[in-house]
């Protein structure tokens, strides 16, 4: 499953800028409200958690597959603002709460000890479908003169055709803890909260945005952007699995300041950039922190009660996302004005974070979230 979600997502995102642009003529305000429609199933992730008392979270991340699929597949026949607009929204219903369900299974089902490098591991293997993705729409483009509609139809099908072959290929894991089929909101999560908040704001200016600059200003084509995802994925496949037993070591603090130092400097020279080259780069070394959302994972596993799993899960997903609802449409009014304001704005939420980070706890876990409370009883495994 970690295969077949990128296969069709990174579809989906290394064309919808030139894509949107080009077939149907998007400016900042489109694209803006576009990404806003993209976030609202992942504001309304909580639902998932409801869902859980009808069925299992395994066939639930399946179902979801099914539709990122589907949204993928159809994104190419339906080339105006409605048709993007509603595709994308199938899309990214069947991405966020496979990404909800996903989260929640690997908490339960890996070890915590072992929880950084799995996720390093899950990390490379998204990199390899990823890696093919991007290697086969730039030979595609540069060699063969596709159609949009041909690569998201290809890479569509491909994943449904193996999420059918995993349907009936594996059975049904059995949970080890019985999930809470309602919403859980616990004070002493609050700092992986106002981290989520931050995170879910921050992303969004790089996942709308960074993209938009480097077609829009310095006029990258399709399989230029394509290039420069491939160079993201393939430090994944053979660094993520590394770079999580090093979260494993140096703990969650030190991995999330290294990472929100480097936000700040990335953001502030995005807002400045007046070279192609350079854009590129600080989008593949901005791409680069995304791996350290594993020390995110592994603080709130270490910190949450067992049967909190899912709904923590559910929670969180919504929380990320109740500024990504917002902020694409009115940071997309503000680009028409000035794009560096945006990364500006970028580099203030990456300093908050990194403000924030210092309150995590050498060792965290239950009773000890966060640095201002000790333990005072025997933490809860």
């Amino acid at each position: 499953m970690a295969f077949i979600m990128p296969l069709a997502f990174s579809t989906w995102a290394a064309l919808i800028n030139n894509f949107s642009k080009e077939a149907a003529d998007f400016t900042g305000r489109e694209i803006g409200i576009l990404q806003s429609l993209r976030e609202v199933p992942g504001f309304l992730a909580f639902t998932a958690v409801f869902l859980l008392a009808f069925i299992k979270e395994q066939r639930l991340a399946m179902i979801s597959l099914l539709l990122l699929g589907i949204g993928v597949l159809l994104t190419g026949f339906f080339p105006s603002v409605l048709g993007l607009y509603i595709t994308t929204v199938i899309m990214s219903i069947g991405f966020h709460y496979f990404e909800t369900v996903n989260q929640s299974l690997t908490l339960q089902w890996v070890e915590k000890d072992n929880a950084a490098h799995f996720m390093g591991k899950a990390l490379s293997a998204k990199a390899a479908a990823s890696i093919l993705v991007f290697a086969s729409t730039w030979v595609l483009f540069e060699y063969f003169d596709v159609s949009y509609k041909t690569v998201y139809l290809i890479f569509g099908g491909m994943s449904l055709l193996i999420l059918f072959y995993v349907w009936i290929a594996f059975a049904e894991f059995e949970a080890k803890v019985e999930q809470t089929t309602s919403l859980v909101f616990r004070k002493s999560y609050w700092l992986y909260y106002v981290l989520v908040f931050l995170s879910g704001a921050r992303r969004q200016i790089f996942m709308v945005f960074a993209g938009f600059l480097l077609v829009e200003k310095f006029e990258y084509s399709a399989a230029t952007i394509s290039l420069l995802f491939l160079a993201n994925y393939i430090f994944n496949l053979f660094f993520a699995a590394k770079l999580g037993n090093i979260i494993g070591r140096v703990g969650e603090r030190a991995a999330l300041s290294f990472e929100y130092v480097g936000l700040v400097l990335v953001f502030v020279a995005y807002a400045f950039v007046e070279d192609a080259t350079v854009a590129g780069a600080l989008y593949i070394i901005d791409h680069f922190f995304f791996a350290f959302a594993i020390a995110m994972k592994t603080y709130i596993q270490k910190i949450a009660h067992p049967e909190d799993i899912a709904s923590t899960a559910a929670v969180s997903f919504t929380i990320n996302h109740i500024a990504a609802v917002v902020l694409p449409a009115i940071l997309g009014v503000l680009w028409l004005y000035s794009n560096a304001l945006v990364f500006m704005f970028g580099a203030l939420l990456a300093f908050a974070s990194l403000c924030f980070s210092q309150l995590i706890p050498r060792r965290p876990q239950v009773g000890e979230e966060t640095r201002l409370v000790k333990v005072t009883r025997s933490p809860i495994t």
